[in-house]
């Protein structure tokens, strides 16, 4: 069990800055997951953690022991990189089975962590090819596999079920959720997608050019966005960020807009109804059913905007709506994008 810190972390390759002055603390038996755009810094993090960089300056922790420069062996961490890294002249057994092997573990407890991990993983019917004959699903669900027979401190994943189908990444997640729980074992997770993200993580912390913008729980992050890029980044469709003059002139009935302050508004907190003359209509650009619910484009003067309705509507291209949402669901942003509470808005209620 593990407790990882990192303590104003930086990490350069030359001139690019790859993690800018990183501080957080990942909980003993904590689901963590790192999300953010490519080259944002997240497969870094995981390097520094398990051993194979180090860092230029600050320091890293794991249950209080500073171990900047203690070997990747030495701390225990089991890792599932993205590119899988398995040994081609070995097939899937001999590959998820190698950890225990090298340690000398007794054959039974071998055999037994085999079976487990391959009933877990759905992989016992492919267990005697050699990855050069697998799929990219199979060979990810084998070095997830191989790192789950360990019995480390943390395991790392640097977003391990990407190569997945739909229904098999949605069944894995699930099944690696359940797995770190039952298994009391710290995970930090690395994923681009962020349905992925917000279903599995305890906690997430929102990355951009090397830099941790925010951390908390998917449903915080989510309903607290601390600047504009967080807003858009987590959501889809993404927050409408607009003008607040512009939202006081297309948003019905809304108040306290005006300012030089942008207004964030998620696309389901946005309520679309027939035109009734008053006030500035706007005009249907898009109609996307999505079975279950519908996403609906909308210019509103120079602005554009999205909204996520129920079901599916009986909405037209190029029909003229009303725009009307609850003021308590509206997100306020200062002049540099951070977000602005109601106390900050000098009488706003």
């Amino acid at each position: 069990m593990a407790e990882i810190a990192f303590r104003n972390v930086t990490k350069r390759y030359g001139k690019v800055l790859a993690v800018d002055d990183a501080s957080f603390t990942v909980a003993d038996n904590e689901f963590f997951c790192f999300f953010g755009p490519p080259l944002s810094g997240k497969s870094t993090i995981l390097r520094l953690i398990l051993g194979l960089e180090r860092p230029d300056s600050g320091e890293i922790l794991i249950d209080g022991r500073l171990v900047n420069t203690v070997s990747p062996a030495a701390r225990n961490i089991a890792m599932v990189f993205q590119n899988l890294a398995l040994f081609p002249h070995m097939t899937a057994a001999q590959n998820v089975r190698f950890p225990l092997v090298e340690r000398g573990a007794p054959e039974a407890q071998i055999a037994a962590r085999l079976a487990d991990a391959a009933a877990k993983l759905h992989i016992g019917h492919i267990l005697h090819k050699m990855p050069a004959q697998l799929s990219g699903g199979e060979r990810q669900r084998v070095a997830i596999a191989r790192a789950l027979v360990r019995d480390p401190a943390a395991y790392l994943m640097d977003d391990p079920i990407s190569a997945l189908d739909a229904r098999l990444r949605e069944e894995t997640r699930v099944e690696l959720k359940r797995i770190q729980r039952e298994a009391g074992r710290t995970l930090i997770y690395v994923t681009h997608d962020q349905e992925e993200a917000m279903s599995v993580a305890d906690r997430m912390a929102i990355m951009e050019r090397g830099a941790i913008r925010q951390i908390g729980t998917p449903a915080e992050i989510y309903d607290h966005p601390a600047t504009t890029y967080v807003a858009r980044f987590l959501g889809a469709p993404e927050m409408n960020i607009l003008p607040a003059a512009e939202a006081a002139q297309v948003i019905a009935g809304a108040q306290g807009f005006e300012g030089s302050r942008d207004i964030g508004l998620r696309p389901e907190d946005l309520r679309v109804s027939d035109w009734a003359g008053e006030g500035r209509a706007a005009v249907v650009a898009e109609v996307e059913p999505l079975g279950g619910y519908t996403v609906v484009t909308l210019d509103a003067g120079q602005t554009r905007l999205r909204a996520l309705l129920r079901g599916q509507p009986d909405i037209r291209v190029a029909a003229q709506v009303a725009l009307r949402c609850d003021p308590a669901r509206v997100h306020f942003f200062g002049a540099g994008g951070e977000a602005l509470h109601r106390n900050d808005l000098g009488g706003l209620k």
